[in-house]
């Protein structure tokens, strides 16, 4: 579906829109791919990789709206993956973070209303079901914004939708890279905030695929959850240095001891598929009510009231050997 088709990525810089482009260009043959970000040394230096002819490199801001505009004439589908999204830094800077991931979000919207875009993909975190940090409170109303957005495009025929998964394997501002760093730096222990704290944990390349098969999937107005592994931080130290010792520094301001990524108060609402979970919008004015069969013909059940999907209660474990594997690939 995106052979001839002109792609947008915004953040397209960071970890995630690098191996998105990897993919795009192995597997298809689009038009143009245009990564859309604010730093022009990461594009300098992501176009020394990716300088196929197809490839268009866009400085710009999500908080600027007419610059979004300008980006996104002609574009097909946009996959909306910048973020301000270090927990810790959030709290310390919560207008910066308000502005990026909300106010940017809505300029994404509106620019791609305007545009004609066919479909849009937002990228969420398990951080923003049940929120207790800014960061994970910003992307609950991003991921809001996404989903109602459905619901004013009128005759247009822009659909929007979000995917939602956990913490990427390898990728940065992950701990797994900073646990290989001191490491390599001959660290002595490593430091662990909590023992018994779990996380998801998914690939770069899984959470590429999930997006690309979701464009297909998709309506508008879903919020598509991969069923991923879990693993608390103890196993992943463990596992990455299993003669190192620990040093317990206690969980960081914003940080959740577990992760949501369905949450109860959600269940209602929450279709079950061989692969992942389906979040149905709330309020349905405009498009398709009807989500068990997704446009792939693939059937959903609903789950049971109450249920959750959570890092602690997860039936998915990652164990040593898993773990390997992930990061190897």
């Amino acid at each position: 579906m995106f052979n001839g088709k002109n792609i947008l990525i915004t953040g397209g810089t960071g970890s995630f829109g690098k191996k998105y482009t990897e993919v795009l260009l192995k597997k298809y043959k689009p038009n143009k791919i245009i990564i859309y970000s604010r730093d022009e040394l990461k594009q300098y230096e992501m176009a020394q990789v990716f300088n196929n002819k197809c490839m268009r490199y866009m400085l710009g801001d999500v908080r600027d709206l007419d610059r979004l505009k300008k980006a996104m004439y002609g574009v097909n589908f946009v996959i909306h993956a910048a973020a301000l999204k270090h927990v810790p830094i959030a709290e310390y800077n919560p207008m910066e973070c308000i502005k990026t991931n909300i106010n940017g979000a809505s300029n994404v919207i509106d620019a791609s209303l305007e545009c004609g875009v066919q479909k849009v993909i937002a990228l969420s975190t398990d951080k923003a079901a049940n929120p207790i940090n800014l960061y994970g409170a910003t992307k609950l109303a991003s991921d809001k914004l996404f989903v109602a957005a459905n619901n004013i495009r009128g005759g247009r025929r822009t659909a929007f939708s979000v995917v939602r998964y956990g913490n990427v394997v390898g990728s940065r501002g992950s701990v797994v890279p900073l646990f290989q760093k001191l490491i390599r730096e001959g660290a002595k222990e490593l430091p662990i905030t909590e023992e018994h704290m779990t996380r998801f944990w998914i690939t770069l390349e899984q959470g590429v695929e999930f997006v690309l098969k979701n464009f297909a999937r998709m309506y508008g107005g879903e919020i598509f959850i991969p069923k991923i592994s879990s693993m608390t931080m103890l196993e992943l130290a463990k596992t990455l240095a299993p003669n190192l010792g620990v040093n317990i520094i206690g969980i960081r301001p914003g940080e959740k001891l577990h992760e949501v990524m369905v949450p109860k108060d959600d269940s209602h609402l929450t279709l079950e598929f061989d692969d992942h979970f389906v979040i149905q919008p709330s309020i349905i004015f405009t498009q398709k009510s009807d989500f068990t069969c997704n446009a792939l013909n693939e059937i959903g059940k609903p789950v049971k009231i109450g249920f959750e999907y959570s890092s602690e209660t997860n039936t998915m474990w990652l164990d040593e050997k898993g773990l390997l594997e992930m990061i190897g690939a």
